[in-house]
């Protein structure tokens, strides 16, 4: 019996290009080496860039750098756990994170591992932590406001459903407490929350916690912390993970949310100890090349989508920290560059008892009027320039020079202004109150009060409202509108309560 030795070797070598295409290459890698929960792996040879790795004990990572001969990792949770010649097996699938209504009123790490002492979460649903921002044909313009509760901001600096707006200023100067405020805010407004903690100490974490409570905020809030106690990488997840639970608000339930990421100083600072211990080179300050895309990739996420993929917004509020004031350094130019607006906070008015201490000329909101009620709108409108004008005037005054009469009444109505601003912690106004309160200043009603006694005089007047004439505030709440004839109503009742006041009846 012949055999043609042609015929045997193309049945074997499709035979074997069968098998070779079948046959994985490599799924199971050794740690070489390991620290500061950053690993290299080898023997990894088909592992993608950010795809999820599984290491013993219930530790995972995320593939970061593929090298010629070995694959850098980045740890999340407890590093100590994986020791060098461990295996890793790579699981197939990017990195993500359970989602869903379950999560509601918890706070969990990044990995949406609980830390309240709860149950573990259970979701159905999970989604990507990176995932692509939307593009300009699935976005609408951003129309809708988000109220703050803040006087100073809803009238000078509004925000809107699906902008991002920059909170920045020197530490202890009221970034987190805007912030909180416009969480608490949020309450009935059918507006989901989520507050990331990045690089904070966690006695302040657990105090926001508490002041969210307190004011029944959890309810619709989901907190995500990653403390200073924390490793760089978890430190570098947390905005991620945070966005991705906001969104799935957004895509999947068509619903509006708030994402606060507090703060994204500490955040560049975390990926600038991975990417040094991973040997990427550094650039400008030591952090490397790619820190611009960090954080614009995490901002663009934030959108009002179009009525055809379902009307959800996601409003981001990004807090960045500067040293002495100085808004021109890296991390905050690039982050200003990214954002539709910022709200500076000064020290100097913090400690002169200006609070909220916003520096109306810095600050500055880019969709402007469009995210304003017409109310706002209507009073407010010549408020910016008055007050930037009072400044001028001030520091005109402080040479000694005199003043004319006319510049005079406008430095005290400005002084008038700045004090009916002043707005306490955990007191946010609804819409018609912070209407009513500006109308009455920047009206002249309130030119014969005397300076020291505004802001108490603001709050008995707004009391006194709401006992004799509740549907004037009413009204402009579900209106959102300033009609003249309003106007002239509200005239009348302040003129009456001041002679109230004076006959000391009030």
């Amino acid at each position: 019996m012949k055999f043609d030795v042609r015929e045997i070797s193309n049945i074997l070598k499709q035979e074997i290009g069968q098998y070779k295409n079948k046959l994985a290459v490599s799924t199971v890698g050794r740690v070489v080496e390991v620290g500061d929960g950053i690993a290299t792996i080898y023997g990894l040879d088909n592992a993608m860039v950010g795809e999820m790795l599984l290491f013993g004990n219930n530790v995972i990572g995320e593939v970061f750098n593929l090298e010629e001969d070995s694959v850098g990792s980045v740890i999340y949770g407890d590093y100590t756990k994986v020791k060098e010649g461990s295996d890793v097996r790579t699981s197939g699938y990017l990195l993500s994170i359970p989602v869903g209504e379950k999560l509601m009123g918890r706070v969990v790490d990044p990995l949406c591992r609980p830390l309240d002492g709860g149950p573990p979460v259970e979701a159905s649903v999970r989604r990507a932590i990176e995932f692509d921002a939307p593009g300009i044909a699935q976005r609408q313009p951003v129309k809708q406001p988000l109220q703050t509760g803040l006087k100073s901001i809803d009238s000078m600096i509004p925000i809107g459903r699906g902008q991002r707006e920059l909170i920045i200023g020197d530490r202890k100067t009221g970034k987190t407490a805007i912030a909180l405020d416009a969480i608490i805010n949020q309450k009935d407004k059918d507006v989901i929350c989520v507050y990331v903690a990045i690089g904070q100490k966690e006695s302040t974490v657990a105090e926001v916690i508490e002041n969210l409570r307190r004011h029944g905020a959890m309810a619709y809030t989901v907190v995500v912390a990653a403390t200073a106690a924390e490793s760089a990488p978890m430190q570098y997840i947390a905005p991620y993970s945070g966005c991705t639970l906001a969104e799935y608000y957004m895509y999947e339930q068509h619903r509006d949310t708030l994402c606060v990421y507090d703060d994204l100083s500490k955040h560049a600072v975390a990926y600038r100890q991975l990417s040094l211990l991973l040997r990427r080179p550094p650039g400008r300050e030591a952090y490397p090349g790619d820190i611009f895309y960090l954080h614009s990739r995490l901002l663009e996420r934030s959108a009002k989508l179009s009525e055809a993929h379902g009307g959800g917004s996601l409003t981001a509020l990004p807090i960045i920290e500067t040293l002495e004031g100085q808004i021109s350094a890296y991390i905050p130019t690039n982050v200003i560059s990214i954002t539709d607006g910022q709200i500076y906070l000064l020290k100097d008015l913090f400690n002169a008892g200006i609070r909220p201490a916003v520096d109306v000329g810095t600050s500055v909101s880019r969709v402007g009027g469009n995210a304003q009620v017409g109310a706002m709108k209507k009073v407010a409108a010549k408020l910016r320039l008055d007050l930037a004008t009072y400044e001028e005037l001030k520091n005109f005054a402080r040479l000694g020079t005199e003043l004319d009469v006319t510049a005079q009444a406008q430095l005290d109505r400005g002084s008038r202004m700045v004090e009916l601003l002043k707005q306490p912690q955990f007191v946010p106004m609804s819409v018609g109150r912070q209407v009513i309160t500006i109308f009455a200043g920047s009206s002249g009603l309130l030119d014969d009060v005397a300076i020291t006694t505004i802001s108490r005089f603001a709050e008995e007047l707004l009391e006194w409202l709401g006992k004799n004439h509740p549907d004037y505030i009413e009204e402009i709440d579900k209106t959102k509108e300033f009609s003249d004839l309003l106007a002239e109503k509200l005239k009348t009742a302040i003129t009456e309560f001041k002679q109230l006041k004076a006959k000391g009846i009030s």
